[in-house]
């Protein structure tokens, strides 16, 4: 399958449901504004393996202190609305693409793409680029990624802010596959079981993954679709099912629905529980946590025990929201977390 756009899903929802669509308000008024968009002013592709290049691009201030986005999935690609979260003349803004996501080469690529690769390509940026220290802004997957980032190399990460927490344990896992969602989301659960060939089947990672890697590109692109549908629908608090509908027709969720089952599918290439045992490698970091009260992708009690394990971090439980960074109370509180940085 080739990919028709290197689009993101979460930039698709972000403007089909207008989370982006009001115009930046200068700062100081009101409540904090989304800064300005911005364009890259490099953008590359970096070799990190003999298969793989990651894309990245810098945003900002060139002399700025270093902020490095880390998306979510895996699988989904950065997007240009995560640029502006963040002062472009205090930041040089640093985005890339991790393996097989977005503009990556080869797309949608699972051969060498483990956690352990993910965390030295960051590295391999950061030497790259020559940076000392960075900060960490990480969603969702980037959560876990910038967290086994920090336990490895501790001495090059200056901040964090980590939203929508997922550590890669066993129990969050089968939260989100298992029924845990079930709960609160019924009927797009049944309707993602339904949709399968076999909905008793399990684990259900391993199960998608099969079906995602089937050698017919129908099977493959009807199954990657079911997983998109399912995953968005959860992520916002009303998200309704013609707008989904609306999103997939403009998007090829192919990479995001391998990448995600793989990484699920095989435990995250993490030891259970291994971010919050390793969490006392960390405790100097500043560290602020935002986590949407009714997320129902990443529930805030893996927010809350993270916090725990690292005592001086700060959580923010942002009311009335769930998992999509644009949503104004998660917004509001990670624009509030970069003016620690200034």
């Amino acid at each position: 399958m080739q990919r028709t756009s290197w689009v993101s899903l979460p930039l698709l929802l972000l403007i089909i449901l207008g989370f982006s669509s009001s115009p930046a308000r200068p700062h100081g008024e009101g409540d904090a504004a989304l800064w300005p968009e911005i364009e890259p002013f490099e953008t590359g592709h970096l070799r990190v393996s003999n298969l793989h290049q990651i894309f990245y691009e810098l945003c900002g201030n060139p002399n700025g202190k270093p902020v490095f986005v880390l998306h979510g999935g895996p699988g989904s690609g950065c997007s240009p609305h995560m640029r502006r979260f963040f002062n472009p003349e205090r930041f040089l803004i640093v985005l890339h693409d991790q393996r097989g996501a977005g503009r990556s080469i080869p797309y949608a690529e699972i051969r060498q793409n483990t956690t352990e690769h993910l965390v030295r390509d960051i590295e391999r940026l950061r030497r790259h680029l020559d940076l000392q220290e960075v900060i960490l802004f990480g969603g969702s997957w980037g959560t876990t990624l910038g967290l086994a980032y920090a336990e490895v190399y501790p001495e090059r990460v200056s901040g964090m802010v980590l939203r929508g927490v997922f550590t890669g344990t066993k129990s969050e896992i089968d939260y989100f596959y298992h029924g845990g969602v079930r709960t609160h989301f019924p009927d797009a659960y049944d309707r993602m079981l339904g949709s399968l060939p076999d909905p008793d089947r399990r684990p259900l990672p391993a199960y998608f993954l099969e079906l995602i890697r089937s050698e017919d590109p129908s099977e493959r692109d009807r199954y990657s679709r079911v997983w998109a549908a399912y995953e968005i629908k959860i992520c916002g608090l009303a998200v309704p099912d013609e707008q989904i509908a609306g999103i997939l027709e403009e998007s090829d969720p192919y990479a995001f629905a391998l990448l995600e089952n793989y990484y699920m599918a095989n435990d995250c290439f993490l030891e259970e529980d291994q971010l919050l045992k390793n969490a006392w490698k960390i405790p100097d970091i500043p560290i602020t946590i935002v986590n949407g009260r009714y997320d129902a992708v990443c529930p805030p009690v893996t927010a809350y025990r993270l916090h725990q394990a690292i005592p001086g971090s700060r959580l923010i439980i942002a009311e009335s929201a769930g998992h999509w960074m644009g949503e104004k109370p998660i917004e509001q509180a990670l624009l509030e977390a970069m003016k620690d940085f200034e």
